[in-house]
């Protein structure tokens, strides 16, 4: 009887820790919507346009962030998601995009957010990174003082980017499966 009870609990400890690895809204839609909303912001590009890089990328967050667990990459990646779409959702009339191109990634990006929040169970309500939040607190407002054309242009580019570290952030997950 105290064997089963031991078989029982070390069945359900191992469960629960791997359980944001076999998460299967990771594993069946993420790279989905990962790709489209890349698609998306690839139709956003403007030709020809000269920006200048004014914040640096934050690569040293990812560093740290490759080298968390599982569960502190998907917080992690969710607030990258969450802090690109809420800079998307502010004033771009001078950017040439077309209206619903900039509403389907929103949507898209808070729908890559809200499937990883899903993943990570109980524990959602973990504390930001600040040293994230600031970053893109300096992209809001050093790089889109005016809203420019061209400042967009350097957002889509930082977002791209972004999108494409968060991809492989979550996908190291995949890989250790």
């Amino acid at each position: 009887m105290l064997s089963r009870i031991l078989f029982v609990c070390l069945s359900l400890s191992l469960y629960s820790a791997g359980s944001s690895l076999s998460c299967r809204w990771v594993d069946h839609k993420f790279r989905q919507h990962s790709e489209t909303s890349l698609d998306l912001l690839n139709t956003m590009a403007i030709e020809d346009a000269e920006v200048e890089d004014t914040v640096a990328f934050p690569n040293h967050l990812y560093s740290h962030a490759s080298r968390a667990s599982a569960e502190d990459k998907l917080h992690f990646t969710v607030q990258v998601l969450e802090e690109a779409a809420a800079l998307f959702e502010e004033d771009h009339s001078n950017a040439s995009w077309e209206e619903n191109t900039v509403e389907n990634f929103v949507n898209v990006v808070n729908q890559q957010a809200d499937g990883l929040r899903s993943c990570t169970g109980s524990h959602g309500h973990k504390k930001k990174n600040k040293k994230l939040h600031m970053y893109f607190k300096r992209l809001s407002s050093h790089v889109l003082k005016n809203h420019s054309a061209e400042a967009w242009e350097l957002i889509r580019k930082e977002i791209r980017t972004h999108l494409m570290r968060a991809d492989q952030l979550v996908s190291s997950l995949l890989n250790t499966n």
